[in-house]
């Protein structure tokens, strides 16, 4: 084993990693921060049962806690953590992942031995290790600009699930995996005013925990409900202001929300700090950022994201983030979707498809969240069933169009992407659809997607990002409300608006989601246009095997004329292609980690 340790708690070499316990059989390298450590050390009194502690840390709690109740000490951990425990009396390796996947642990076989880290450029320095690319996950990674699931972009390299424990004996006798967090998702009756009480009351409770630092702590604020509401919670744990918020604008007046953040920092007298994110930026920063990513990622709140976490750096250690917020309290427009979709098609068949044409006919806007956008993903979708309707809300490419831009051969093997939702969304027991989907949401695009974004970005420049929405009590109580109080008729964020209603300045409580994401679209047409096109061109692309010139050449030349808005699209081959280079084709992703300056210590 062998650790790098960003220190947070208890800053001395008491600390450090691999950490034994008191006669060496038991050692444990571990990622990331169990908030909850305190209680634990007195709520199964580990003092008194002998344990000798050497730090103050959450580490050797955990470390403790599972010499007394085994793998089930897995059960009572709240945080984020990644986690490798080998217990030499049983010569018996535990590898495991938090819940909601905030921290990443990959695996990779070769013969009798299996190799594992939460990065996966530390397989580079194994001469064993041989670099491919997996065509499977190219597949979906087009649909959806993540690699989802246990796939990863490697050939042979598959990423351990969120809340999944893996158990490997050191004589080759078996290996088994196994799931220690679920959600039994039994709705309770209770009023509205209940609700909001008890989830204000566990969303406090969550920021107070993962406020326990030895370092400064501070907030990413967008200025929309998620991060205010952590802003607000801080600022009165805290007994004030007196912490460090930022937040990330655009000159683009569709994309910024930045007078929203900056109008929450002087509501709570924190000093605010604002980043502008320029294409001339962005495009300095390809494809040096993927370094800190491992794999193709198009998310494009990435770039701003490292560009936001770069600057806090000089300020804080770490930094709360308002990441979950929409999957646990149902926040975004597919949610609502997919009550308006029942509706909808109660409309006669005709004029449905009479509905669809005229839509189609909506000129191609570049603005963010723009109606032709939203209207075109609806009519279509509507006409699916349920997680498939949810999956066409975030599909880019659809399986008629990926097999434009990839080359024939062999893609009829893999399932299409949509399978990947409905799988899931069958597998659920838990009663409600939107509850469904907002599991579905928590087993995919929360943590393929935006935790890879929230711990690569902010872990590249040795800050940890924790990610309060995610609190266990707090998810397993948003479960037991019922739909009709989450999210009465089409109010999106229902009880965490009601909650901060008298907490948060009125535009904020009422503002409609926007997200963070890049102009990508527009400025692939005109400042980027050079940069992309050079990387997307037929020469680039004809080097990569499973992507076809031709096909990629037609997606953009479409662009570029305006018959329709791929920005998505290309910024997510864009950066497949960047990825190949820096990883495949010339592997120099190395020469980016030196040049950024970053370290970790």
């Amino acid at each position: 084993m062998a650790h790098t340790r960003l220190s947070v708690i208890d800053l001395s070499s008491a600390g450090r990693q691999p950490m034994a316990n008191e006669d060496g059989t038991v050692v444990i390298a571990y990622n990331g921060e169990v908030y909850n450590y305190r209680e634990l050390r007195d709520r199964f009194a580990l003092d008194r049962k002998g344990h000798s502690f050497r730090s103050r840390t959450d580490t050797e709690v955990a470390l403790h806690l599972y010499e007394e109740l085994g793998e089930e000490f897995l059960r009572y951990l709240n945080g984020m953590f990644a986690l490798a425990l080998w217990d030499g009396r049983r010569r018996r390796l535990l590898l495991a992942r938090d819940p909601f996947g905030v921290k990443p642990l990959f695996l990779w076989r070769d013969g009798n031995r299996l190799l594992f880290s939460s990065e996966i450029k530390a397989f580079m320095a194994d001469p064993s290790f041989e670099p491919r690319p997996s065509a499977e996950a190219l597949y979906h990674y087009l649909s959806l600009d993540y690699v989802p699931g246990a796939l990863t972009a490697f050939e042979g390299v598959t990423e351990v699930r969120p809340g999944t424990a893996v158990v490997v004996e050191a004589d080759g006798s078996g290996e088994r995996s196994w799931s220690f967090f679920g959600i039994d998702g039994e709705v309770r009756d209770m009023t509205e005013e209940e609700a909001v009480e008890r989830s204000l009351e566990l969303v406090d409770r969550s920021v107070r925990r993962q406020l326990v630092s030895d370092v400064p702590v501070g907030v990413m604020l967008s200025g929309g409900m998620d991060s205010s509401t952590l802003v607000a919670l801080m600022a009165e744990a805290r007994g004030g202001g007196d912490f460090h918020t930022f937040s990330i604008g655009f000159r683009k007046a569709s994309y910024d929300e930045s007078g929203y953040a900056a109008m929450i920092g002087e509501r709570f007298g924190t000093t605010h700090h604002r980043v502008m994110v320029t294409p001339e930026e962005v495009a300095d920063l390809l494809p040096g950022y993927l370094a800190y990513v491992d794999e193709p990622y198009a998310d494009g709140s990435a770039i701003p994201t490292y560009m936001l976490a770069r600057l806090a750096r000089e300020y804080v250690t770490v930094l709360l983030s308002g990441e979950g917020g929409d999957e646990v309290f149902a926040g975004y427009d597919t949610h609502a979707a997919y009550k308006v979709r029942r509706m909808y098609r109660r409309i006669p068949g005709p004029l449905r498809s009479l509905t669809r044409a005229v839509v189609d006919m909506l000129p191609v806007s570049y603005s963010k969240l723009s109606f032709d956008f939203k209207a075109k993903r609806f009519v279509r979708g509507a006409e699916l069933d349920v997680p498939s309707s949810h999956f066409y809300w975030r599909v880019v490419l659809d399986e008629q169009a990926k097999n434009e831009v990839l080359r024939d051969g062999g893609w009829e093997k893999y399932p299409p992407t949509a399978d990947l939702f409905e799988r899931r969304f069958s597998r659920s027991f838990l009663r409600d659809d939107l509850n469904r989907l907002l599991e579905l949401d928590m087993s995919f695009h929360l943590p393929d997607d935006l935790m890879v974004k929230n711990d690569r970005m902010t872990m590249a420049h040795s800050l940890e990002a924790r990610v309060p929405f995610t609190d266990p009590e707090l998810v397993r109580f948003l479960f037991t409300v019922p739909v009709c109080r989450k999210m009465p008729g089409l109010r999106k964020k229902n009880l965490l608006r009601k909650a901060m209603r008298n907490r948060l300045p009125a535009p904020v409580v009422k503002k409609k989601k926007v997200g963070l994401e890049m102009p990508y679209s527009s400025w692939l047409r005109k400042e980027l246009r050079d940069l992309a096109g050079d990387a997307l061109s037929p020469s680039r692309i004809r080097d990569i095997t499973a992507l076809d010139p031709q096909g990629v050449q037609e997606l953009w030349n479409s662009h570029q004329r305006g018959n329709a808005d791929h920005g998505r699209a290309l910024w997510g081959i864009l950066n497949y292609v960047m990825w190949y280079d820096l990883y495949i084709r010339d592997r120099s992703f190395r020469s980016y980690l030196r040049r950024s300056g970053d370290s970790t210590e």
